[in-house]
């Protein structure tokens, strides 16, 4: 469970960095304000492209997470049931 934690750490750094470094750069770059804009607008839009294919990403490996967890579920139900049931008559005997 903590490796989730860890690279959710990660993204989140990676992201912060990155927007840093590009805010960084627009803003000491030699240019004109309309070219910074410009530069800005088009920076935030592959920014904005980025996250949403790792926010799709991260729901596709969370619903395959989830699906995991469930089928483990079900087997764990599954095996108390069958202990249950082998128990059962095994309590009724003793009676």
């Amino acid at each position: 469970m903590s490796d989730h934690d860890d690279f959710g750490a990660f993204l989140i750094g990676f992201v912060v960095g990155g927007v840093a470094g590009a805010v960084a750069a627009l803003l000491l770059a030699p240019q004109s304000g309309e070219e910074t804009r410009a530069l800005i607008k088009d920076k935030s839009i592959e920014l904005r492209d980025k996250a949403a294919e790792q926010a799709e990403a991260v729901a596709s490996k969370a619903n395959v997470i989830a699906d995991q967890a469930k089928t483990r579920g079900k087997e764990a139900i599954d095996n108390v049931k069958k202990t249950v049931a082998r128990k059962r008559p095994a309590a009724s005997t003793d009676e």
